[in-house]
């Protein structure tokens, strides 16, 4: 019988990390039973609530026992809140222990941004002993207490990954080797599964650990070598465990259950894929916001497919859970296949999210709580997995003369090929392909079913003793490097992911060793990656004194160490960080040295390294400055070895294509908002943006790219660079190239910020203000009008006097202006099509200029009126305060004689003169706002506040001499008194025949007032009069 459940999903916090404590980092989560509520930083009374299975609060609370296990601490005030390993191993791991011994098919889903905590809930660290490995213990602890039982247990493991749609098997030393890695494929009862995939027996936890760390070191060469990206990538680890007995009958019953363990990629990866699938924004803004707007082939959904896949899948079971029909694409890509089952299918489903307290990461933490808080509307129907012996051998060979008899006929339905297309119209040529596959998978579920049927027949001691066989070769090698390790110099590997880093072990064996890539003849150690040559450096070493020195192997072979690249032969210290080509980064140990002195010896991290090669390069990281320089000097030590390994790459592949970082001033990022065809669209900052120029050396086109924008791009190089080295074909069409962007996008030439006061005062502006570049330099002027009219579009003159004292008088009131870009003079003479566009007030397109080419001074006379009928209290704030951001953009023009010097030379000799993009970063942090003459960003509107100061000044002395004039007029005509409704209409004339007018009133009004010879007191019985003193 079926159980129907929903998926059980658990949220846990962790504390702040280290570089959330370096920026400031404020809480914004809370928890209160089952839910989780998050704030928007942004927006004090935007609070989120989540409800879940379970809500885990382990920010704070705890204290570390005497062992170094953190427990609730009960006198600090969420001590009774604190959730510890052991509270989330009853929650969740002590249900999937008892359905393991139900014969129920279990998975564990670990989801959350890279960093998030994922690890410490599932595995944990020491004795704060995560799900995994308390599960275990408890599995074979029971075991043994069942040993006498009569039944017999089997412990099955396996591991593997999927990177970029391929599977890899990392119990398999050569799987990374292995072209296109595991084929997926359909079973007809199992459903679909890794063929071939390495599963081996283990008898305690220590067996489970060990082929983790096999696993992992596996991992490590893939993600070393391959230069891979371990945050893209998904693991599952499963765990099979088999009972066999005899039942009251006698027969014997054999109760099978499947643990899957599920580590999916950071959720940051997935931001631009996930809203669409689960329903939260708009598509297009989430990939523009990452740069990849019109580039989406290049970044977007393509970066993983699993990712958009798997959200796919969630929503499609979400709408079957609320009772909607749906097609769920299980084929969509690798992932979903392997997960059919936990997700949908034979099993009960558990997911933990991690998210961060921290405000700095609110965008990443909203978006996993959405995501699970999706995921826990999915049903899953899980069955016990029990069947006799004799029963499941002869089903096998059933099943396979069914298959045979199958292959033999050629027997398919056309529904069968349909749901294997995910489509319901084939071609031709589609149906025959689809066959073939088909044949294919009938023939490997043939040969899994008779491997089944022989593993039958055999007993566990047999299996065991099979694998033990297998086994202890390796474990004898890998025992000699561990000793090894303890008396010989050698080099460990670092990584950004920490779980991998140290996983990778060369001894120096030989006086003298040389280090080169897998090209050529084989080199003593072997490493590869972008900017590492045949070969590289040579180690020379004196084993009598214990001592190593390193030379390159050639000139333009970089090694850096300790950060600074060596020129000629250098000795090697113990922890000294080296450096191969862009991405090799390894410490080198002497634990000869190490036991001869008394130096203590920090312990040596990847940020540790990456911070000390960036300070070396002028970007020293200090805390001190607060959290956005703290944030500026993170991005910078996350780009500059990625620009340098996207220089090494380009240099390899020839791609004629050179990257520099540059930094953005904030004035320029706030004017940039909305400029989407560069990717710079809600970047609201206090201190410069990192970005990356790319430089086409060819042509001599650049472009700028968000640091999000390059590093997908440099995702997609990677993959591009792993191909080429493997001799695949390599090479893309132009616009798949991530090295390439299309001439034809229009690119931002410079913007000009127009503020609109003169209009909320129904004053004239005419002006010529300057244009400025991304990074804040004067690069021409632009001369343009903002005029007041009225409704039929003529212009108001000072004969007019549309003046008004203050804005609030424009409320309810018709407003009409014309917005004129008259030309701009002393643009770059490299672009052509060169257009404005802007917006104004709430317009969501954008007004554009005609284009003009082929000059620095386009004359545009372009003019446009706006009219608002009646103006609201919120457009005369926006007139008042706002502006308009008027963007200068167009086309890069090519000179054809440029292209035909530099045809010749390749991308290594055009490099050649700015080889390090080290080089220029020394002075970005310091030299920034100095770089060339930056415009104060505060001029334009300093402008149009001297404009209206003019302008008030003016109106006030114009009043000042209306009020002389009537004291003169007053006293000519002996008064002692005037009307207040006299003096309103002098002052408010603004005409000579206004003036007039005022006059006029004053000279009657002695006839109809009779004030000639009014006292104090006959005044105080008037209405309104002023004493003349």
């Amino acid at each position: 019988m079926a159980e129907e459940e929903n998926v059980k999903v658990a949220v846990r916090v962790r504390p702040f990390n280290k570089r959330e404590n370096g920026r400031n980092a404020k809480l914004i989560v809370k928890m209160q039973k089952n839910s989780t509520m998050i704030t928007n930083p942004s927006d004090a009374n935007e609070t989120k609530t989540f409800t879940f299975d379970h809500s885990y609060w382990s920010f704070d609370g705890c204290k570390e026992n005497k062992d170094g296990y953190f427990e609730p601490d009960p006198s600090h005030k969420h001590g009774k809140q604190f959730a510890d390993q052991n509270k989330v191993f009853n929650d969740l791991g002590r249900g999937i222990l008892d359905n393991a011994w139900a014969g129920f098919n279990t998975s564990l889903f670990a989801y959350g941004q890279t960093g998030s905590g994922k690890s410490w809930s599932v595995f944990g660290y020491g004795v704060n002993k995560g799900i995994v490995p308390i599960l275990a213990e408890e599995l074979f602890k029971e075991i043994d207490a069942k040993k006498d039982s009569g039944a017999t247990f089997e412990v099955k493991f396996s591991m593997l990954e999927i990177y970029n749609e391929n599977v890899r098997d990392l119990l398999d030393p050569n799987g990374a080797k292995k072209k296109g890695g595991l084929k997926v494929r359909q079973h007809p009862k199992r459903g679909f599964y890794a063929d071939g995939l390495k599963e081996v027996f283990v008898s305690s936890y220590d067996d489970i650990n060990a082929r983790l760390e096999e696993g992992t070191v596996n991992r490590t060469v893939a993600s070393t070598n391959m230069n891979a990206t371990s945050s893209r990538a998904h693991t599952i680890s499963g765990i099979r465990f088999v009972q066999r007995a005899k039942n009251d009958a006698g027969k014997e019953m054999e109760k099978k259950a499947l643990l899957n363990l599920v580590d999916l990629a950071g959720s940051e990866r997935a931001e631009s894929v996930y809203g669409k699938y689960l329903g939260y924004g708009n598509y297009s803004e989430r990939v523009e916001s990452t740069g990849a707007q019109g580039d989406r082939l290049k970044e977007g959904a393509s970066i993983n497919q699993s990712l958009s896949s798997l959200g796919n899948v969630i929503s499609a079971l979400a709408k079957l859970s609320e009772g909607h029909s749906a097609r769920v694409p299980y084929r969509d890509s690798v992932l979903t296949k392997l997960l059919q089952n936990a997700l949908g299918g034979n099993s009960k489903t558990i997911m933990i999210a991690a998210i961060s307290p921290a405000d700095i990461n609110y965008d990443e933490s909203v978006s996993t709580l959405r995501y699970a808080d999706r995921a826990k509307q999915i049903k899953t129907k899980a069955i016990v997995n029990e069947d006799p012996t004799e029963k499941l051998i002869r089903e096998l060979k059933e099943e396979n003369d069914r298959l045979k008899h199958a292959m033999k006929s050629g027997d398919i339905s056309t529904e069968a090929l349909q749901d294997m297309a995910g489509k319901e119209v084939l071609s031709k040529s589609e149906i025959d392909a689809l066959k073939k596959e088909w044949l294919a998978e009938m023939k490997a579920n043939m040969k899994a079913n008779e491997k089944e049927a022989e593993d039958h027949k055999k007993t566990t001691e047999e299996k065991v003793s099979e694998q033990k066989s297998q086994d202890s070769e390796k474990e004898s090698a890998l025992q000699k490097v561990l000793e090894e390790k303890k008396s010989k110099p050698h080099f460990f590997n670092l990584n950004f992911d920490p779980q991998l880093s140290g996983r990778l072990v060369h001894i120096i064996q030989k006086s003298e060793t040389e280090i080169g890539n897998q090209k050529g003849k084989e080199s003593d150690i072997c490493m590869v990656g972008p900017g590492v040559h045949e070969t590289h450096a040579i180690l020379r070493q004196d084993k009598k004194h214990h001592r190593v020195w390193i030379k390159q192997a050639e000139k333009d072979c970089r090694v850096l160490v300790n950060g600074d690249a060596i020129t000629d032969e250098v000795e090697l210290f113990h922890n000294d960080r080296l450096v191969f080509g862009s991405t090799q980064l390894w410490v080198f140990q002497n634990p000869k040295e190490k036991d001869s002195d008394k130096k203590k010896y920090p312990p040596i991290t990847y940020e540790y390294a990456q911070e000390e090669i960036a300070a070396k390069a002028g970007v020293k990281v200090d805390s001190a400055g607060g959290g956005d320089v703290a944030l500026l000097q993170e991005d910078l030590i996350d780009v500059m070895p990625a620009v340098e390994e996207a220089n090494s790459i380009s240099e390899e592949l020839d791609k004629r294509v050179k990257f520099e970082i540059i930094l953005i001033s904030p004035q320029m990022l706030g004017k940039m908002q909305g400029t989407k065809a560069e990717g710079f669209t809600d970047m609201k900052s206090t201190v410069p943006e990192v970005c990356v120029k790319m430089k086409n050396l060819e042509n001599g086109t650049e472009f700028i790219w968000p640091k999000e924008k390059f590093l997908n791009r440099l995702y997609l190089m990677k993959e591009m660079y792993n191909n080429y080295e493997e001799e695949d074909d390599w090479d893309l069409p132009e616009e798949k190239d991530p090295f390439q962007e299309d001439v034809n996008t229009d690119v931002n030439i410079g913007t000009v910020q127009v503020f609109l006061q003169p209009i909320a005062y129904m004053v004239e502006m005419k002006e010529q203000l300057e244009i400025t570049d991304i990074k804040g330099n004067k690069i021409g002027v632009m001369n343009l009008e903002v005029a007041p009219c009225n409704k039929k579009g003529k212009e108001y003159t000072e004969t007019d006097d549309m003046f008004v004292d203050s804005p609030e008088e424009l409320v309810g009131k018709e407003v009409h202006f014309w917005f004129k870009i008259v030309n701009c003079r002393g643009l770059p003479n490299k672009y052509t099509d060169v257009h404005c566009k802007y917006r104004v007030y709430l317009d969501e397109q954008d007004i554009t200029t005609d284009k003009i080419s082929l000059t620095s001074n386009p004359d545009f006379n372009h003019k446009k009126m706006f009219s608002f009928t009646p103006a609201t209290r919120q457009l005369i704030d926006y007139l008042n305060t706002g502006s308009i951001m008027v963007q200068i953009v167009g086309k890069q023009f090519i000179r054809k004689s440029a292209v035909a010097q530099r045809k010749q030379l390749t991308t290594k000799e055009m490099l050649k003169g700015d080889r390090g993009a080290f080089s220029k970063t020394a002075n970005l942090m310091n030299g920034f706002q100095m770089n060339g003459r930056v415009v104060d960003p505060q001029k334009q509107s300093i402008v149009v506040e001297l404009l209206l100061m003019k302008k008030t000044q003016a109106r006030l002395q114009q009043r000042c001499d209306n009020m002389k004039k009537m004291l003169e007029k007053a006293e000519d005509l002996g008064r002692h008194g005037v009307s207040t409704r006299v003096i309103k209409s002098f002052f408010n004339a603004h005409t000579d025949e206004q003036i007039r007018a005022a006059v006029k009133q004053l000279e009657e009004e002695e006839d109809d007032e009779g004030y000639r010879s009014a006292s104090p007191l006959s005044q105080n019985q008037q209405s309104s009069v002023c004493n003349l003193l």
